[in-house]
């Protein structure tokens, strides 16, 4: 059972990470129907409805994963973990705005991989603290993984 300060805590993280999705999606929603139809794009690229389920489950994951070491260790003990969470968020969502908002196909190939370091280093730094909240943040990996292959293959392109 969680008392009222843990579930005001997790109610920060989701309330963060959904924040975060939502600037994502504004920066995004300028360009999709757009600029981003008009792309050539690989074979392997996935249809634009998967997007949305998959972001929103994986900020889902982000924000119990952060909690999960936040509630382990508090924002003290766990102050390096909890600043590369907050840096990755950042991160995130400046991709969006690279890659959608200013089409700069070349840049957000740089940020994902700047972004993909973020991840895995708060994915090592929270499997240290929580190996529950580390997991979580692996299908997060995979997923800016293969975007950041996504990415490089819309360059070369583009």
């Amino acid at each position: 059972m969680i008392d009222r300060r843990e579930f005001l805590g997790f109610v920060v993280f989701l309330g963060l990470c959904l924040a975060a999705s939502a600037v994502g999606g504004v920066a995004t929603a300028s360009s999709v129907a757009t600029w981003y139809q008009a792309l050539a794009k690989p074979s392997f690229n996935p249809p634009n409805w998967i997007f949305a389920p998959v972001w929103t489950t994986l900020f889902f994951m982000m924000a119990i994963a952060g909690w999960r070491v936040w509630r382990r260790d508090g924002l003290r003990g766990a102050r390096s973990a909890l600043m590369l969470f907050a840096l990755q968020l950042v991160l995130n969502v400046s991709w969006s705005i690279v890659f959608f908002g200013l089409r700069s196909i070349g840049a957000a190939l740089v940020e994902i991989l700047v972004l993909l370091l973020a991840i895995l280093a708060t994915t090592v730094l929270f499997w240290q603290r929580d190996r529950a909240a580390g997991m979580l943040f692996i299908p997060y990996a995979c997923w800016v993984a293969f975007a950041t292959v996504l990415n490089a293959a819309l360059w070369r392109l583009n």
